[in-house]
């Protein structure tokens, strides 16, 4: 862990890098080189898309473009399971030689057995960049201190990549975690008087409703003044978000990732109407429909999933990645300058139900629900004892 080169100066800047206030053409321009780069380095170094390519009849050197990108067969998270199983640790897909290899993380296993990813120095260096951009866009400023209130432990990459990135962009990194536990949370929030704190929305919900019970004060009396939360889609839901700013006296900004691409590379600026796409010049994204698979543009109001290709990654890279996070672009301009499409996501593949043939997202309940207090707690529990019996909700 290291922090990086001007770290300093880049406190009261609009903007991490240029590339988040570049135009389109001239992001494009940047990922169709690096793109081509990355074909080549994958055509020498990873098995598993050398396997991929070649099932599907495609040349390595055919794709050149974004639009030949869209002939790429999608990697989907049971692919990169089976490539795990294959090769264990870290699986076909891993295009670098272990002895450089520095790092480790792993996926948190909710959906399945964790996946482990591997990190190069030069992986490292972009994973804390990325994150960096994503930390700033919230509100994070070099020289503040930061309460890590996401898990610390089991590879997640809310722990550690978090702290490194915080480092690296000249902040300072309170490492107590989730796992820490509530009070030493609220202790550490008393003694230091953290101007950010990070976490899950709803974890950070529930320290709030303890501060009276273990300080004697509410949370709006700790001095914290920016909350960034991700980790779930509950910072989107306005509900959790009006709750959050009132418990805590402070203002709330989202960000978005994910271990198979990095940890950061979505964030929301002071705007607060949506997360911005603030790393394409390390990450292409693609958003299509669920129910065609066929790609479509990145417009205000339109919802699909987001597919997501590394360009420059090393260990571990992946190309047309379905994430199963679905979105609704919020805007694809903005008052503050950035350039990347600003989004909100509502759901999970891996959560999403199906009732009587319609697609219901636990966010929309929840959303629901938390709209009913105080004739309701907030705490919901959705149920489905049987195959042929709707769901219910209590």
């Amino acid at each position: 862990m290291y922090r990086r080169d001007g770290a300093i100066d880049k406190k009261g800047k609009r903007f991490y890098h240029p590339i988040e206030q570049s135009s389109q053409k001239a992001i494009i321009e940047l990922q169709e080189k690096k793109l081509r780069e990355q074909m080549v380095y994958l055509s020498k170094n990873s098995p598993f898309y050398q396997q991929k390519f070649s099932q599907a009849g495609i040349e390595f050197s055919s794709i050149k473009t974004l639009k030949d990108l869209a002939n790429v067969p999608f990697t989907v998270k049971q692919d990169l399971r089976d490539s795990l199983n294959a090769a264990p640790p870290f699986g076909l897909h891993c295009a670098a030689d272990v002895e450089n290899i520095i790092q480790m993380q792993a996926s948190s296993g909710t959906t399945g057995n964790p996946a482990y990813v591997a990190l190069t120095e030069n992986d490292v260096e972009v994973w804390n960049e990325l994150s960096a951009r994503g930390f700033f866009a919230c509100g994070v400023n070099p020289g503040d201190f930061v309460l890590h209130g996401f898990s610390m432990s089991k590879g997640f990459v809310g722990g550690i990549p978090c702290v490194q990135a915080i480092q690296y962009m000249g902040a300072i990194d309170v490492p107590i975690g989730a796992d820490g536990g509530v009070d030493r949370l609220l202790r550490a929030c008393a003694d230091i008087k953290p101007r950010v704190l990070i976490g899950a929305p709803n974890f950070l919900l529930h320290v709030a409703s303890m501060t009276p019970d273990i300080l004697g004060t509410t949370a709006d009396q700790l001095g914290v003044q920016q909350l960034v939360v991700g980790g779930e889609p509950g910072g989107g839901i306005p509900a959790i978000r009006e709750a959050l700013e009132n418990a805590w006296g402070a203002k709330v900004c989202e960000m978005m990732g994910g271990t198979d691409l990095g940890v950061i590379y979505w964030g929301e600026c002071a705007e607060q109407d949506g997360m911005h796409m603030l790393c394409q010049d390390h990450i292409i994204v693609e958003l299509i429909n669920p129910d065609t698979n066929e790609v479509i543009p990145f417009e205000k109001g339109v919802t699909g999933e987001l597919v997501y290709t590394a360009i420059g990654r090393e260990a571990s890279p992946v190309v047309r990645f379905k994430s199963g996070d679905h979105i609704i672009v919020t805007d694809t301009a903005c008052g503050c300058g950035r350039t990347g499409p600003k989004i909100r996501c509502f759901g999970r593949t891996d959560d999403m139900l199906i009732v009587r043939g319609i697609n219901v997202f636990p966010s929309a309940i929840q959303d629901l629900i938390l709209q009913l207090q105080p004739e309701t707690n907030g705490v919901m529990r959705v149920l489905q004892t049987l195959k042929d019996i709707p769901l219910s909700v209590t």
